[in-house]
């Protein structure tokens, strides 16, 4: 008899930033507008570090089709809250020209400590990023896939990129966020451990000294979850589209299934150095989707096309299997519609082609972001 699966259930996190609807600055989170999204939302809404930000979490779902539901009632929970306030959410990774210098964080103990633990490295935290929780109930599965999802990771972030301004210039990158996350401690590319004891070991070493008070403060790109049984991937922006969202949610959680598939054939995909993973993960934080990333095998630079061709074959059984082929299907559209990062970049060019000047500019691409936050509900 073939052995059971995982239930491979899915949540997803994503942090928004609230602007003003006329300056399209960024604002503070009234009280008032957290109550009133608290109310709605039971426990699926918090705030976040920064004063400005919020965010929202699916419940467990079964299945993608549960997951675009629950995403998108939230989604439109805090936009319709906001309105109230003259407010709006954008999912966006980096505001196009907000200063960090003049945000506030969340007065609660738990960023409190956070600020004083980081220090001015904390204080320049004004970025978003989204979560996908993967169920998987057996802590050496979650281990062994840990190393082994690591290699798809660039290619994730790469279709999800969001973040090219940051304090009004154009920063050349396509995930600015990951340069300001990564000089956080405890971040990147996760590193490889031989079983889940070897894990915990390393991860219990910093708790026992005092150093960290459990697993939820490391941050790597991939980690075992310290709250819940998943795999939790956070390499990913936030995007502004719901549907791109949900795509490359659904090829994540289908790449697990097809890792554990092939974990059951006693087989795997080949572990390749952290440091080749990271010249990948490198392409991706610069050009997104558009100058390929490097195919290790063929020792080639590989068009991003053809890469999400391969990655969509390789999980098509799976996919089918979880009834999200429709929605992995649909991650090709972020190619032929733009990453985030490069529609954002059209607005920005298209209004200064219209003669309008660059702070006019900025905050087009504001308003873009507004329109596709939007858009989907």
């Amino acid at each position: 008899m073939a052995p059971s699966m995982p239930p491979f259930s899915m949540g997803i996190e994503e942090e928004y930033l609230l602007v003003d609807r006329q300056s399209l600055d960024l604002v503070e989170a009234p009280e008032a507008l957290m109550e009133a999204c608290k109310a709605e939302l039971e426990g699926q809404v918090s705030p976040e570090f920064l004063a400005c930000q919020i965010e929202i979490g699916t419940k467990v779902c079964a299945d993608i089709a549960e997951a675009r539901e629950d995403l998108k009632r939230l989604r439109a929970c805090v936009a319709k809250q906001a309105a109230t306030f003259d407010m709006a959410p954008i999912a966006v990774s980096c505001h196009p020209f907000a200063d960090w210098k003049h945000q506030t964080h969340t007065d609660k103990e738990r960023y409190n400590t956070l600020e004083k633990d980081l220090a001015g490295v904390a204080r320049r935290m004004l970025i978003c990023g989204m979560h996908v929780h993967v169920g998987l109930d057996d802590n050496d599965l979650r281990n062994d896939l840990m190393g082994q999802l690591s290699y798809f990771l660039p290619h994730l972030l790469a279709l999800s990129t969001s973040s090219p301004y940051w304090q009004g210039q154009d920063t050349g990158l396509a995930s600015y966020r990951l340069t300001i996350f990564d000089n956080l401690p405890r971040t990147g590319l996760p590193p490889h451990f031989d079983s889940w004891s070897d894990y915990r070991r390393s991860v219990d070493a910093i708790i026992e000294l005092g150093l960290v008070e459990d697993s939820s403060k490391i941050w790597w790109d991939l980690r075992p979850s310290h709250q819940f049984p998943t795999l939790e991937t956070r390499i990913c922006d936030v995007m502004p589209r719901l549907e791109h969202t949900v795509s490359v949610a659904a090829l994540i959680q289908s790449l697990a299934r097809m890792l554990t598939r092939l974990r059951q054939k006693n087989q795997r995909w080949r572990l390749y150095d952290r440091f080749l993973v990271g010249e990948n993960r490198w392409r991706a934080q610069r050009y997104g989707v558009g100058d390929g990333l490097i195919d290790f095998g063929r020792r080639a630079l590989v068009p991003m096309n053809e890469l999400l061709d391969e990655i969509i074959e390789l999980v098509q059984e799976d996919a089918d299997a979880l009834g999200c082929l429709a929605e992995v299907e649909g991650a090709r559209n972020i190619l032929r519609d733009g990453t985030s990062s490069e529609r954002q970049r059209g607005v920005y060019d298209g209004a200064r082609v219209a003669e309008r000047d660059h702070d006019e500019a900025m905050r087009d691409v504001v308003r873009h972001l507004i329109e596709e936050y939007h858009a989907d509900l």
